[in-house]
């Protein structure tokens, strides 16, 4: 008999097959539907044949369907904009990444500066390392001493 075994993507316990002694994944649809995956792009990188005959057919249906993604776009509106809200996430990052690289770095622990943080989660940023903000630099007023008023 078969011991019981901790599958490699739920960390659930399961039995594996009499038929598959080395089983390593339980049998729900989620966790099959992920070992499959894993499957296909381990013999995507270890098969080069494999490899040119999947692009070959993915090559082949967008001749098929060229128009695919034009329509796709129309009948789901929602998608165009989820798509524009990742976009702009990935350009913050992307700006983030380069400003990483920068060498230029503003200490703000150490500024003789105010600074205002104006966020919804402005309890959680004081926390953060690294948070990604807009940042305006506005000039200093200054203050002019007010005269009295003659009474």
């Amino acid at each position: 008999m078969s011991e019981a075994r901790r599958c490699l993507y739920c960390q659930s316990s399961f039995l594996p097959s009499p038929r598959r002694p080395q089983q390593r994944v339980c049998g729900q649809s989620e966790c099959q539907s992920r070992r499959r995956a894993d499957s296909r792009r381990r013999k995507l990188v270890t098969d080069p044949e494999y490899g040119q005959v999947v692009r070959d057919s993915r090559k082949k249906w967008w001749e098929e369907h060229p128009d695919y993604q034009r329509e796709r776009r129309k009948a789901k509106p929602e998608l165009v904009e989820r798509n524009r809200q990742q976009q702009h996430f990935r350009d913050q990052k992307r700006r983030l990444v380069r400003l990483d690289k920068n060498n230029l770095v503003l200490d703000l622990k150490h500024s003789a500066r105010e600074i205002w943080l104006i966020s919804p989660q402005v309890p959680h940023l004081d926390r953060n390392n690294l948070v990604s903000a807009q940042v305006l630099i506005l000039p200093a007023v200054a203050h002019r001493p007010t005269e009295p008023s003659p009474s």
